[in-house]
């Protein structure tokens, strides 16, 4: 059904008259006629009392007119919904992170709530894998996760931060002192990493493989601060990045970061390839770039070392 006639329609009953229907619309009487005509038409019965100069609904016309005014103020709703949501004055974001850099985004949540009051987010938190397999399949538009990602998931990475791995150790570690450390330097160490669900973790053992070298592995943990804990305590050395490593109590340990060119934590934003960003989603980009740094190019998928 043509709103466009429903409207003339409404028109013509709330003035009972052609003429002035004609006036308020600003188009000719003969225009809202012929759209009036088609609409009695398309419904089979006669929906007007034409009577000289004036028309009033007949039984069928009163029950088209009262839902017309509830469709065209539907339309006027939706309308205005959409101008608001274009605008960002309302919707809701859902965001996927890792509990482990959840801690980067507090200035990115604050600033996004005093832009944007009338968008509802929620951060949803999992692992990057779990983030990952979320958009993929459609469930989270947007997330954040440790890159690289995987190839063949379908999504598009955007990284806004790029970290050095910081190396922790008791006072008295070999290298105390120093402010840097090759690789080279963990090969008889006893080491303190994450599980290897984190990505971290997994391009260490990637990265000591192609030295030629396997350190041992004294205790792996997917909590950070008991990471540093076993450091302290004289267990191992413990592998953090530097965001973390920044909020640990590190004062009376040995500090230095690991010198291994292309070994750098890098966290980014997903989302699917091929899929359509929403307004909502754009400006929450949009605010991570400002409060985090300008980010490099929108690339491909990135691939994930294994």
């Amino acid at each position: 059904m043509d709103v466009r006639a429903l409207r003339y329609f409404v028109e013509t009953v709330r003035h009972a008259s052609f003429t002035q229907a004609a006036k308020t619309l600003f188009v000719t009487q003969s225009t809202v006629s012929k759209m009036i005509r088609q609409l009695e038409e398309e419904a089979g019965t006669p929906l007007l009392i034409r009577d000289g100069h004036t028309a009033r609904p007949t039984d069928t016309g009163r029950v088209m007119y009262q839902r017309g005014l509830q469709v065209l103020e539907t339309m006027r709703q939706l309308s205005e919904e959409l101008r608001q949501t274009a605008d960002l004055r309302r919707g809701a974001l859902e965001v996927g992170i890792p509990p482990m850099i959840n801690l980067l985004f507090t200035p990115v949540v604050k600033r996004f709530r005093e832009l944007h009051p009338g968008i509802h987010l929620t951060l949803r938190e999992g692992t990057g894998q779990a983030v990952e397999g979320l958009v993929a399949s459609g469930e989270l538009e947007v997330g954040a996760t440790i890159l690289p990602i995987a190839p063949d998931g379908g999504l598009a990475a955007q990284p806004f931060g790029s970290y050095p791995i910081w190396v922790i150790g008791p006072p008295d570690a070999p290298w105390a002192g120093k402010t840097s450390l090759p690789l080279s330097a963990l090969r008889d160490a006893r080491l303190l990493i994450p599980t290897d669900d984190f990505a971290m973790t997994r391009r260490l053992r990637q990265a000591f493989a192609d030295a030629g070298f396997q350190p041992g592995i004294a205790a792996q943990s997917a909590h950070w601060d008991f990471l540093v804990a076993m450091a302290s305590a004289g267990l191992g050395v413990a592998l953090l990045p530097e965001p973390l490593m920044q909020r640990m109590k590190t004062r009376g340990l040995s500090t230095a970061k690991l010198a291994k060119s292309g070994m750098q934590w890098e966290v980014g934003h997903i989302w699917q390839q091929s899929g359509y960003l929403s307004y909502a989603a754009r400006a929450w980009l949009e605010v991570c770039d400002a409060v985090l740094g300008k980010p490099k190019k929108r690339a491909a998928p990135n691939v994930r070392a294994v």
